[in-house]
């Protein structure tokens, strides 16, 4: 392969879309607040509500790997008690979500033969709209529920704006809320031919992965960058190049992907982040999963992405690696 050839492959790879992100869906920001254009538009004959359980499972088609979408007959005659939150609109129709806790959940079990599944499952099985559907619903669900009571003043709340904000029901303040999500960083470290790659204890044997960390106050996300590896591995990062980022409503996360370049290969393992932190090169990932004692993280995450993109500048398929690997 050529040159230019690699670098076109590597810059394929850095376009694709990371799980859960890029769904094309508009979420009509402007038409929360208008119920009367809501409640109308969630009895539309062509809206869908994509049912969740209290835990953030979505209910799934007995007989597939795909949504058992609730119609709009079926929330009025048999949960039209259950609050709906709206998503968007999609494909020339409404997009809504509703979380349904245990006894309305077994009640839809038995009227559709659903069953329940992971988010993180759902992104492997999925097709890439519906599991950013997932992702967008069960993160908004998640703060809903972490937020039944003002942060102010401890007194209760209400969901407001068709889920999207919730307000203090003191007659005091009446403070809204709006949604939040933790930032986190992801990084590719390389020195030279080679990457960093650490490993946590309790990971499947062989197991690593790029570091990563939360965002602190006051902080940019280079900075992070810089701390989070000199924490976890003691190398110095001289500098970090934004790759992609994803939603990671695991449960109420961003992650942003970065590229980075160290100062050099001295690691001191400092927080106990880590249980080990090693230096790979292409050939060392190559031969090290073809022998089946090496393991990357799998394609749900952004750190996969990371991974794939760092092989491919030099000419390595990381699915390839994968599929060719024995069985772990």
């Amino acid at each position: 392969m050529s040159a230019g050839q690699e670098r076109d492959k590597a810059a394929a790879t850095r376009a694709r879309e990371n799980v859960f992100a890029g769904i094309a869906i508009d979420r009509m920001a402007e038409r929360r607040d208008d119920r009367l254009w809501v409640e109308e538009t969630e009895r539309g004959a062509e809206t869908r509500f994509l049912v969740l359980d209290t835990e953030g499972q979505a209910f799934v088609a007995g007989d597939a790997d795909t949504p058992c979408w609730m119609p709009p007959s079926m929330r009025n005659e048999r949960f039209g008690d259950v609050v709906a939150t709206l998503l968007g609109l999609a494909d020339g129709r409404a997009w809504f979500t509703l979380v349904l806790d245990e006894a309305h959940g077994e009640l839809y079990e038995t009227l559709t033969g659903a069953r329940r599944m992971s988010l993180r499952e759902a992104g492997l099985l999925f097709d890439a709209f519906e599991a950013g559907l997932f992702a967008y619903a069960k993160g908004v669900t998640h703060w809903q529920r972490q937020t039944r009571y003002c942060t102010l003043c401890g007194a209760p709340t209400v969901v407001v704006a068709a889920g999207h904000r919730v307000q203090c029901t003191n007659p005091d303040g009446a403070h809204l809320h709006f949604p939040r999500t933790d930032a986190a960083i992801i990084v590719i470290v390389e020195h030279g031919d080679a990457c960093l790659l650490g490993r946590q204890r309790g990971w499947p044997q062989g197991r690593y992965s790029t570091l990563a960390g939360f965002i602190e106050p006051g902080e940019s996300l280079e900075d992070a960058v810089k701390r989070e590896v000199r924490e976890e591995s003691g190398v110095e990062v001289l500098h970090a190049t934004y790759h992609s980022s994803q939603p990671w409503p695991m449960p109420a996360s961003l992650m942003v992907g970065f590229t980075a370049v160290a100062a050099s290969r001295d690691i001191r393992l400092r927080d106990d982040e880590l249980e080990d932190a090693r230096w790979f090169t292409a050939d060392d990932i190559v031969s090290g999963m073809a022998a089946g004692t090496l393991g990357v993280p799998p394609p749900l995450s952004v750190s996969y992405r990371l991974i794939e993109h760092w092989l491919a500048l030099r000419g390595v398929s990381l699915g390839e690696l994968v599929a060719n690997a024995p069985k772990r």
